[in-house]
């Protein structure tokens, strides 16, 4: 007979997956390997516990342990993003945009798309400035900071004299927001029926993109926002362009 599990164990469990995501999520795109140590370090778990879980996720191919004892992401991880780009097969149209965007504005341009409570990256092509703003691609930031956020938002439906403004204007910039060195430019994507798809944007560092540098490039993520949306099935004059 099969005994019901206390909550303790049930809860447990959860903790567990918990950190298993903590140790995935440690890594960072420009990083190959990470020591056991740095793990350890920056998920806050002790040494032991790492070395236990990143094992049971290298028996699944999401990581793998390297010959001096470092870890990387495995083949697993690479699936599960390909996967999860899938469900935005237009990437072929959305990265010559993008790219566009980042050559004529000198930033980092990319495409979000609302998840519940959070905006994720979808695609990101990075500007040929060396100094510029990273985000990889699937990561999770809030919806309430940020001129990316609050577009998607406004798009959405939300209420408030804010997001009245954004919706008049079809465009949003915000100047340190989300993070007190970085501005970002942002506009709205739609697609059948002026259905909200996503939000294209430029980020830069703040002392780079000012005010009026993001003002001028207002012109060029509009034009890369109705591209997009005549590229993923919507029509340009879904999107208010000035």
């Amino acid at each position: 007979m099969k005994t019901r599990r206390s909550g303790s164990e049930a809860g447990g469990g959860v903790i567990a997956v918990a950190r298993a995501f903590a140790i995935l999520d440690a890594f960072k795109a420009s990083e190959n390997s990470l020591t056991l140590g740095e793990l350890a370090r920056r998920t806050g778990l002790h040494k032991t516990t790492v070395l236990r879980i990143a094992r049971t996720i290298a028996s699944t191919s999401y990581m793998v342990q390297l010959r001096d004892g470092s870890w990387r992401l495995g083949a697993g991880a690479g699936w599960l993003g390909a996967r999860y780009q899938t469900t935005y097969d237009q990437t072929a149209s959305i990265e010559p945009i993008l790219r566009e965007l980042s050559t004529t504005t000198g930033e980092s341009a990319a495409f979000y798309v609302r998840e519940g409570d959070a905006r994720v990256c979808v695609l990101r092509v990075d500007g040929p400035q060396t100094i510029r703003h990273h985000v990889r691609v699937g990561e999770q930031l809030p919806l309430d900071r940020g001129a990316i956020g609050r577009v998607l938002l406004a798009f959405s439906g939300e209420p408030g004299k804010l997001y009245d403004t954004i919706r008049a204007a079809g465009c949003h910039i915000t100047m340190g927001e989300r993070d007190p060195q970085v501005s970002s430019v942002a506009c709205p994507v739609f697609g059948i029926n002026k259905r909200l798809l996503g939000c294209v944007a430029i980020t830069g560092p703040i002392s780079r993109l000012t005010r009026n540098a993001a003002k001028k490039h207002v012109a060029a993520v509009r034009k890369a926002a109705g591209r997009l949306t005549f590229e993923l099935g919507g029509h340009a004059a879904g999107v208010t362009i000035r």
